[in-house]
């Protein structure tokens, strides 16, 4: 049995909708962009460096030219998000601002998110619940079983009936017939969490 941890099982790798490629048109401005830019700027360069007298390869000089735009759109992509415009400041003692900081990915926010979409997605299609979010409740079962007291259900099936409950063993082992009712999925969640 492999090592899952909690973020794993709380974690979705879902289809999202397709999205369209990328319009070769737009591939094609950005070649020629970095084009236009190496040009102008090797020109440049040329024009400087024969105007103080050195002469320099025209090869070396535009490949020096390319990794300088390279690394600058590396360093540009690795670059921290700008602050947001109100800072604490200095005066209040540390205290945050008092404001939300909207752009900051919510880990909670994240997770719940990572849960509805499934279990919005499994209304239409009911299948998608035996096959997406039952197996997740189940390793979650599995987890906390095994993390409070050392079960599974696979190593010790009559421990881990005994401390799941016939109700909620029947429905792990069982798949459903229909999707359960926000109702019945809390009092699953409810199940979950006295293990």
């Amino acid at each position: 049995m492999s090592s899952t941890s909690i973020d794993d099982l709380l974690s979705f790798s879902e289809e999202r909708p397709v999205q369209s490629e990328p319009r070769r048109g737009g591939r094609l401005r950005t070649v020629a962009g970095v084009l236009g830019i190496t040009a102008v700027v090797t020109v440049v360069a040329v024009a400087g460096l024969r105007a103080v007298g050195l002469r320099v390869s025209l090869l070396v000089l535009v490949a020096a030219v390319v990794a300088l735009l390279v690394v600058r759109r590396i360093v540009a992509t690795l670059a921290p998000p700008p602050k947001s415009g109100q800072g604490g400041s200095s005066s209040r003692g540390g205290e945050e601002p008092g404001t939300y900081n909207w752009d900051a990915r919510d880990a909670l926010r994240g997770a719940i998110n990572g849960w509805a979409t499934p279990l919005e997605w499994s209304k239409t299609r009911p299948e998608r619940f035996t096959t997406v979010i039952l197996p997740r409740l189940a390793e979650l079962a599995d987890e906390r079983m095994r993390l409070k007291h050392g079960v599974t259900r696979e190593s010790d099936p009559a421990r881990a009936r005994a401390l799941l409950g016939d109700d909620l063993s029947t429905f792990l082992e069982t798949p459903p017939r229909r999707t359960p009712s926000p109702r019945d999925l809390a009092a699953i969640v409810a199940e979950l969490e006295k293990i």
